[in-house]
Order: C-alpha cells, then structure tokens, then sequence
C-alpha cells in the first residue's frame, strides 16, 4: 500500500489503542513481575473472554453494553478468587492461577462447540484485530484506562490485594477486547521483563520497548502482509532481548 493518507488511516488507530494498552498495562507488569504471578493476565484475560462469548452464546449484540458487563462480571469474580485465594494459599498462588487459565481456556472450546465460526471468535480473542480498531471508541477508552491509571497511581499500596485484583482485572478485560489476548500479555511482560534490572528511568525504557514493537509491528505486518497481532508480539519480543542486552545484571558483593 502506497497511499501514505491510506497506510495513516489503517495503521492511526492502530498504534493509538496500542499507546492506549501500554500506558496502562506497564505499571501492571511491573507489579506482576514484584508479586511473581506473571499467568495472572492470561488467567484473567481467559475468563473474561469467555464472558465475552458467553454474552454471544446468549445472543447479545457483540458490541452491546450487555457484552461489557458479562466481560468485566467474569473477570471481576475470578479476581476476588484470586484475591482469597493468595491469602489462602499463597505459596501455590502460581499455580492456581494456571488452572484457572486452563479452565477459561476449556470453557471457551465448550461454549463455542456448536457455533460454526466458532473457530474465528477463539482467534480473534486470542491474537484480536488491531487494525479494525474503529476510531469512535478509542475516546471512551482513553477515559476508562486514565481512570484506572488514575486509581492506580492516587491510591497505590493503599488498594490491598483486593483493589489491585479488581483494578487489574478492569484494565484486562478492556485491553483484551481492544487488541487481543496474546498482545495483552506481551504489553504486560515484556517492557517490565526488558527493563527489569534498569537502575533509572524504568518506567520511561518500558514505555518505549513497548511503542517501539507495536510500530514496528504493524509497519512489518502492513510491508510482509502477515497478521498484526502475532507479528507485534514478535516485534515486542524482539526490542525487549535487546532492551534487556543494555541493561547490566547488578553484582551483589
């Protein structure tokens, strides 16, 4: 594609909701990464798909407010789950939190059995469709996720375990209906994982890794005509090994 007023058009809001994604997923993945329970994001983001195809197994309209609620009500259950559930058991919090995923995962298979694009709606979930990002909603999403981030920086240590787990699972469950489950978890770990042994500025070399692979892999998948969101996650992948190649390890003496 030539038109550079076309590759704007198509590539625009893409890279917008990926700005969107990063600016509040950052601060999320650098707490992950602290707490060590990485598989949360994928564990949460399942659940909430599967609301999302439990609204459309209903027949709700796939853009409704109806759909929303079922999302957000999913993942916010399997966050004060989650919540108890590190208070229980703390020690095995991890691997709850992969059975949780696995449950989500099989409970899609299941809803979508008897539907014949059922095949489509679990790849659209998973790898999502960024560059059918309708322009119209990225307003509302920017107000939602500066909310969240708004909480997250106002309130901080002052949210306990349940308000990180409720606000965690509200910025999944948006970004996974805006870009997909796989890039959701590579927005989430690989900038905080990049710049885990940054001295300074990590907030800022995060950002960057993060921006960085969504341009990059949008120009790649426009350029190889590959699809967006796995090729973005590669990209990402990619500047987070070299991120983390600058970064020195710090000697403990």
């Amino acid at each position: 594609m030539s038109d550079p007023v076309a590759v704007l058009s198509i590539l625009g809001p893409a890279f917008i909701a990926g700005l969107l994604v990063t600016a509040v997923l950052v601060p999320f993945g650098f707490e992950v990464l602290k707490r060590g329970i990485v598989f949360i994001d994928l564990a949460v983001a399942q659940i909430a798909g599967v609301g999302v195809i439990f609204a459309d197994f209903l027949g709700w309209e796939p853009q409704g407010v109806e759909v929303q609620i079922s999302a957000l009500t999913a993942a916010l259950v399997t966050a004060l789950l989650l919540t108890w559930t590190e208070r229980r058991w703390p020690e095995v919090q991890e691997a709850i939190i992969g059975v949780v995923f696995v449950l989500g995962a099989s409970g899609a298979i299941l809803l979508l059995a008897s539907n014949p694009h059922g095949g489509e709606h679990l790849k659209d979930l998973l790898v999502g469709q960024i560059l059918w990002v309708s322009p119209a909603r990225l307003p509302l999403e920017a107000l939602i996720y500066a909310s969240i981030l708004a909480l997250w920086f106002g309130l901080g240590a002052r949210l306990g375990r349940v308000g990180f787990y409720a606000l965690f699972a509200c910025a999944v469950t948006f970004s996974v209906q805006l870009v997909g489950l796989y890039l959701v978890f590579a927005s989430l770990v690989a900038p905080g994982l990049a710049t885990y042994y940054a001295s300074r500025r990590r907030h800022l070399k995060a950002y960057s890794v993060s921006l960085l692979g969504y341009a990059l892999g949008l120009l790649a998948s426009l350029w190889l005509d590959l699809p967006s969101g796995a090729m973005i996650v590669w990209t990402m992948a990619m500047v987070a090994v070299l991120a983390a190649g600058l970064e020195r390890k710090p000697v403990l003496g």
